[in-house]
């Protein structure tokens, strides 16, 4: 009797659809509290919330625990940019059968992501644990470089350290954040690439890194650009495509392809992951350089390097004194600490010499960790830039571009006489400088530092007067680099020739010494000032 008993009970069992037979054995279930409001919950999936798994599909499992993320590789659907700085909102559900019907509906709720694919930032600061877990991951990627007495400390009073960074491979401080960002994508989006619009030095870091990757990389360029940084592109293994005749024009075009082909569009940003790489320079100066007494780096609207950087100093030594200079020309860093946000409305030089010097603030993680942590923030002038390339070619041989030689350049504009007598230490960032403004560079920062002076005067048409003219600047010890003589166009009496001398001299004293010699022979000598 009993085993028909049972026989009909099993029978009537089967008839009963998955999810009676559930909601049945949960009643009799000694370790489960019913309640009428979950159940409800249950019997409409749609107004539950779906619950992700980083290791696998959806999976089954009670209202209230908590799982790993989800995993982009397993849903078509995800938006991986959204995935990797925590957009995603993600809901929990009791799946009690049906299972791909249910995940498609609950699918169907996650919105969609934006039509921007950047990186966008994450709104928190980074720790000192996030830069020591980028410097682990980005040590067999880029290079530890040196952090060098430099001879310049004599002529400026301090004991002063030389930070390389223009010794990267593609010459730039930015590879360390590039290779810690990239690393750190999902192997989806690894596999499907990313895309820049720009030909700065995050870009070029961008296409060397994600070609040792093994990361397909696109890098979108205006037709002005110049051919030798299109070259060096490509030969980094990046594919360059030419469009339009603007940066914007490029950027539209690189956003569009990125929705179109799945690739990630990336640009210069302040996300937690881009300043933890740029701070492991922090860590690196820290080490290099026992007693330190304060690090300048370049600011300015980009100013990553110098927020990332004075997160791990300042964790280190709070006593170490953290110095941004940026250009008076462009003072955005200084203007938007004022107004206590990013100011976008600011001028900004699409000139290849300021580099990012002059880009606009783009984000509030720097510029927050700026205000809390960095001591003082300088303006120099253009002229002291241009002389403090000419120094750091001059002593240390270095070819570096305004971006590089901006730290220097506060203390050639004497902006920091607090630091006489101690030890710093100055980031040398970038070297990237085109050929044609290396020379015109150099030239014009001669005549700023009274390294090559011009003047003119008047002299009789006779034999033996343009050598009485070189016989004093032979005994001035002045080397002649280029003399010009006019007869035709000029306002003077008849039998006179106006003579145009560019001559070399040791410093500004030696030029005063010359200056007053020629005035005294000729009093009519005009010196043309810079």
């Amino acid at each position: 009797m009993n085993f028909a008993a049972q026989f009909l009970y099993s029978r009537v069992l089967k008839n009963r659809s998955p999810r009676e037979r559930f909601r049945e054995d949960e009643d009799y279930d000694p370790f489960w509290q019913r309640d009428d409001n979950k159940i409800k919950k249950q019997d409409a999936p749609a107004l539950c919330d779906l619950h992700c798994c980083k290791d696998g599909p959806i999976r089954n499992g009670l209202i209230g625990q908590k799982s790993p993320s989800i995993n982009p590789e397993r849903l078509k659907d995800f938006g991986e940019e959204d995935y990797l700085n925590g957009d995603v909102k993600t809901w929990e559900m009791k799946i009690v059968s049906r299972n791909e019907e249910l995940n498609r509906d609950a699918l169907s709720r996650i919105p969609q992501s934006s039509s921007r694919t950047s990186l966008s930032s994450c709104n928190k600061l980074i720790r000192f644990e996030d830069i020591s877990a980028a410097a682990f991951k980005i040590q067999c990627g880029v290079q530890k470089t040196p952090c060098m007495y430099s001879r310049l400390s004599k002529q400026y009073g301090m004991d002063i350290y030389l930070k390389k960074e223009f010794l990267q491979y593609t010459g730039s401080v930015k590879e360390r954040g590039v290779l810690y960002l990239l690393t750190s994508l999902p192997q989806d989006q690894q596999r499907k690439g990313v895309i820049v619009a720009s030909d700065s030095n995050f870009s070029m870091a961008v296409a060397y890194h994600a070609s040792e990757l093994r990361i397909p990389v696109f890098v979108i360029m205006s037709t002005s650009m110049s051919p030798a940084r299109v070259k060096m592109c490509r030969e980094y293994g990046a594919m360059v495509i030419s469009y339009g005749t603007t940066a914007k024009d490029s950027q539209t075009h690189a956003r569009r392809l990125a929705q179109e082909n799945g690739y990630l569009y990336l640009e210069e940003e302040d996300s937690a992951v881009y300043l933890s790489g740029l701070g492991t320079v922090g860590l690196e100066v820290y080490e290099q350089v026992p007693k330190l007494d304060a690090v300048i780096f370049p600011a300015g609207g980009h100013c990553g390097l110098l927020a990332g950087s004075a997160a791990a100093l300042k964790h280190l030594n709070p006593h170490i004194s953290v110095i941004g200079v940026e250009s008076e020309n462009f003072p955005v860093l200084q203007q938007s600490l004022k107004a206590g946000h990013p100011i976008e409305d600011q001028a900004c030089s699409n000139h290849h010499f300021y580099g990012d010097v002059s880009g606009l603030c783009f984000g509030s993680n720097s510029l927050q960790l700026t205000g809390k942590l960095v001591d003082k923030v300088v303006a120099v002038r253009e002229e002291d830039i241009l002389i403090s390339m000419l120094r750091l070619l001059e002593y240390e041989r270095a070819t570096v571009d305004a971006e590089g030689a901006i730290g220097l350049a506060a203390l050639v504009a004497g902006k920091l006489p607090e630091l006489k007598g101690k030890r710093v230490a100055i980031v040398v960032c970038s070297g990237n400088l085109e050929l044609h403004l290396l020379q015109q560079c150099i030239a014009r920062a001669l005549t700023l530092d009274n390294r090559v002076c011009r003047f003119s005067l008047v002299l009789s048409d006779c034999p033996g007067d343009i050598s009485k003219l070189l016989e004093i600047l032979a005994r001035e010890e002045a080397r002649v680099l280029d003399i010009r003589q006019e007869r035709m166009f000029v306002t003077s009496e008849l039998f006179t020739v106006e003579v145009t001398c560019t001559v070399e001299t040791r410093d500004k004293i030696h030029a005063a010494q010359l200056r007053n010699a020629l005035l005294e022979r000729y009093p009519t000598a005009a010196w043309t000032e810079r």
